[in-house]
């Protein structure tokens, strides 16, 4: 973890001290719906070659629950023929990387098994993972699916229903699984799952990109169904531009968040943002974190956290996990439903 310690403490301080000063008291809803909780997503939580291997550590760290996002790809082996997925943000792999039960169910085993020993499921999903496909091979997906039912006593389900308007309801565990809007996952996910069948990853709705300052009904129009549960979005929809060109925050702006999270909850959607980071550059190039996601400040992501919390955001996600863990776990020790009135 970065040395920021005396700042950072000083600074969740501030934040239960505020949000003391405006808490109301809120309806404590099921952890499992949208709306329910504010998380940190562990951005790219997984190596990149050789370096940042403790990426799935420092997002553990910051406590569950959490998100993590792990990033798939296909691949085969020159020499043997044989293949396998491995986590990579490339969608052209080496074979060095990790597997995916390598580095994210097995190091997450201890968590997972103890959370089951205790059967205390308030707090289930205790970490949603989501996948990001860079390539979508019918036998990379497949083998995903494979992989997942290896797990599935960990694994939040539900019943597959012949026609997806029919919400089931879902059976929480530990782990959620959530995967993206593509017409091809959803055929690996849920077309191939019989009727009565467990669903156990759960896709993202199809956002129209066209317009990304239209009208968050224009945006999504849809509603939750029984595969697709939630909305992913970069940044640019609250800002033009991205973190890269946002300016100072307004009202203006503020008020672009909460519609657009309101919206979301309204259709029953979970709803992502990514990615908030305000690193230096030194920070940039030897976290290998990107410059098209990063505000510049630390005041400046600070702002945008707490705005994205007040507005009920379910995941946000951001590079850095031990600082907004930090601030999500400050603000809810002045809430157990992790809101206040400023929302």
């Amino acid at each position: 973890m970065r040395a920021r310690p005396i700042a950072l403490l000083v600074w969740c301080w501030v934040v239960i001290v505020t949000a003391s000063q405006v808490l109301a008291q809120q309806p404590t809803l099921d952890a499992a719906q949208p709306g329910s909780r504010v998380l940190m997503d562990a951005h790219n939580c997984y190596p990149y070659g050789e370096w940042w291997y403790d990426r799935i550590d420092r997002a553990l760290s910051a406590g569950t629950p959490l998100a993590i996002e792990q990033d798939l790809t296909w691949y085969r082996d020159p020499h043997t023929g044989k293949s396998w997925p491995v986590l990579s943000h490339d969608r052209h792999a080496n074979g060095h990387e990790p597997t995916i039960q390598q580095y994210f169910f097995e190091r997450v085993r201890p968590v997972i098994e103890k959370a089951l020993r205790d059967g205390n499921g308030s707090e289930w999903p205790l970490i949603t993972l989501n996948l990001d496909f860079k390539s979508e091979e019918p036998a990379l997906l497949r083998a995903v699916w494979g992989l997942l039912t290896q797990y599935k006593d960990w694994i939040t389900a539900a019943p597959r229903t012949a026609h997806r308007s029919t919400v089931e309801p879902l059976d929480v565990k530990p782990i959620l699984v959530l995967t993206g809007e593509s017409d091809a996952q959803q055929a690996a996910f849920y077309d191939a799952v019989p009727v009565g069948g467990k669903l156990l990853v759960f896709g993202a709705v199809h956002t129209n990109t066209r317009d990304l300052m239209a009208a968050p009904e224009v945006i999504e129009p849809a509603t939750a169904d029984n595969y697709r549960r939630w909305w992913n979005n970069s940044w640019s929809v609250v800002e033009a531009g991205g973190p890269a060109q946002a300016g100072d925050w307004t009202n203006a702006k503020n008020l672009r968040l909460q519609q657009l999270v309101a919206h979301a909850h309204q259709n029953h959607l979970w709803i992502r943002f990514y990615t908030l980071d305000g690193a230096a550059s030194a920070e940039l190039s030897s976290h290998g974190w990107f410059r098209s996601y990063n505000f510049g400040s630390r005041l400046a992501v600070q702002t945008r956290w707490m705005a994205a919390a007040r507005a009920g955001v379910d995941y946000i996600a951001s590079d850095e996990y031990e600082d907004l863990g930090a601030y999500l776990k400050a603000r809810a020790l002045v809430s157990p439903a992790g809101k206040d009135s400023g929302r």
